[in-house]
């Protein structure tokens, strides 16, 4: 019991020394709908950070002093590094919004007029401009089945079949 009580202290201790860098996207068709309803949780700091690389102004996630103009950088920059292709052909992420919960920013899109899906393909370097270790985390889930995928920086691409 005592050697399992170390080992998870000495991994809480590199955890603080090494931080990771991580982001989690959940893909999830709705038959109801024909939609495939995305869902990308990044953390606050990191992607304050990212958007500052491309913005003129500070970038401030929590207490912007233009929402609208947040809204749009926080699109742009999720449409640029995050690209989806169902049963072969590449499909528009529809942005509608964000929120903020505890230490991350839960960006929310989706793709219309998808009544079936067999395959989904990813193309994603989200933060992969601002961190060399990062990894993103892939949940997609089509008729009640979920499959999941990390892929770590350089990787940007995988596929899902169903």
């Amino acid at each position: 019991m005592a050697n399992i009580l170390v080992q998870w202290l000495m991994t809480g201790i590199v955890a603080l020394l090494h931080p990771f860098y991580v982001s989690v996207i959940e893909v999830d068709h709705n038959p109801k709908a024909k939609t495939m309803e995305i869902s990308v949780r990044i953390f606050t700091e990191d992607f304050e950070k990212t958007l500052q690389k491309y913005s003129t102004t500070k970038v401030d996630i929590l207490a912007p002093k233009d929402k609208a103009l947040l809204e749009k950088q926080i699109n742009t920059y999720i449409q640029g590094k995050f690209h989806l292709s169902i049963n072969g052909k590449p499909v528009v992420l529809n942005y509608l919004g964000h929120e903020q919960q505890q230490e991350s920013i839960w960006s929310y899109f989706e793709v219309e007029n998808i009544p079936s899906v067999q395959k989904v393909e990813v193309n994603c370097n989200l933060l992969y401009d601002f961190e060399e270790k990062q990894m993103n985390i892939f949940h997609v889930k089509v008729n009640g089945v979920e499959k999941s995928y990390k892929l770590d920086n350089p990787a940007t691409s995988t596929s899902f079949y169903f």
